[in-house]
C-alpha cells in the first residue's frame, strides 16, 4: 500500500521551472532511489515532501490523507523525517545531545526545569543498539567517523517513529567502509517497516538497497521502475539523456 503519493507536482521559482508534472508513489516499507544530474530537481522535490517548500501545483497524499505542509514541523508531525546532506550536527556536543537536539527531555516544573541527561543517554543507547551501530551516547561528534555521524542523524529520526525517512546523499564524501555502515543503517530502517526515499549519485548504493528507481532529468520524471527490471547502464543513460525515458 502507498505511504506517499505525488501527483503532478510542479515547482516554479519565478521564471525557472524546477519541477514539471512529477508523479510517483512510495509504498510502505519500500526504499526508493531518486537519481538525476545536478539541477534535475531532486533536492527541490525532497524539500517539498519535507515541508520546506510548497509546490506551485499538484497534490501530495501521505498515509491516505491529502497533505499541504506549511512548514517542516508539519511534515514531521505527520511522520516524515529528513536526514540532510550536511547532517545538521553540532560537533562539540555528544551523540545523545545531537539525537535530542531541539527535542530535549526535561524534568522539573517551570521555571526550575533541567535537562534529563540520564534519560537521553539511555534512549540514545537503545536507538544505536537498534541500528546495530557502534556509536556511544557520550561520544563527541567531532571525534566520529562519517558512518557514526550518519548513525546519529538516523537515530534522531527514530525519536518520532516515522513512516517515511528522506535521505539526501548520505554516502557522499565518506570511505568505502563507512558507506557499508550507512547502507546497513538504511536496511535496518526498512526492516523496521519504515519507507525510505534515498537521493544519491552513487549508483551501486541505489542498486544495493532500493526496490524502486525514479530518475529526474531537467525537472521531469523520465523513469519509475523496479530496480530488478533496470540496470546501471540504463540508469546512466536516463540521467545523461542518452536514453529518453523508461
Amino acid at each position: 500500500m502507498s505511504i506517499l503519493s505525488l501527483k503532478n507536482i510542479e515547482m516554479n521559482f519565478g521564471a525557472i521551472q524546477a519541477l514539471t508534472g512529477v508523479s510517483f508513489d512510495i509504498n510502505e516499507s519500500e526504499t526508493v532511489g531518486l537519481m538525476g544530474d545536478n539541477g534535475a530537481g531532486k533536492s527541490t522535490l525532497l524539500k517539498i515532501i519535507a515541508g520546506n517548500f510548497k509546490p506551485s501545483s499538484g497534490n501530495i497524499m501521505f498515509d491516505n490523507n491529502e497533505v499541504n505542509f506549511e512548514k517542516p514541523i508539519d511534515a514531521r508531525k505527520s511522520g516524515i523525517e529528513v536526514v540532510y546532506q550536511d547532517l545538521a550536527l553540532c560537533n562539540h556536543l555528544t551523540a545523545a545531545s545531537n539525537v535530542f537536539l531541539g527535542r530535549e527531555i526535561q524534568k522539573g516544573v517551570w521555571p526550575f526545569k533541567y535537562l534529563d541527561y540520564p534519560a537521553m543517554f539511555k534512549k540514545s543507547a537503545e536507538l544505536f543498539e537498534e541500528l546495530k551501530s557502534e556509536t556511544r551516547p557520550k561520544d563527541l561528534v567531532m571525534q566520529m567517523s562519517g558512518g557514526q555521524r550518519q548513525a546519529v542523524a538516523i537515530a534522531r529520526t527514530r525519536l518520532t517513529n516515522p513512516k517515511l525517512v528522506l535521505m539526501d546523499e548520505p554516502t557522499a564524501a565518506i570511505s568505502v567502509r563507512q558507506v557499508a555502515e550507512v547502507l546497513d543503517l538504511i536496511k535496518r530502517l526498512k526492516d523496521q517497516g519504515i519507507s525510505v526515499l534515498l537521493i544519491s549519485h552513487r549508483m551501486p548504493d541505489i542498486f544495493e538497497v532500493c526496490e524502486k528507481l525514479v530518475v529526474l532529468r531537467r525537472g521531469e520524471k523520465v523513469c519509475e521502475k523496479m530496480i530488478k527490471d533496470s540496470s546501471t547502464e540504463e540508469a546512466t543513460g536516463l540521467i545523461t539523456g542518452a536514453i529518453d525515458r523508461a
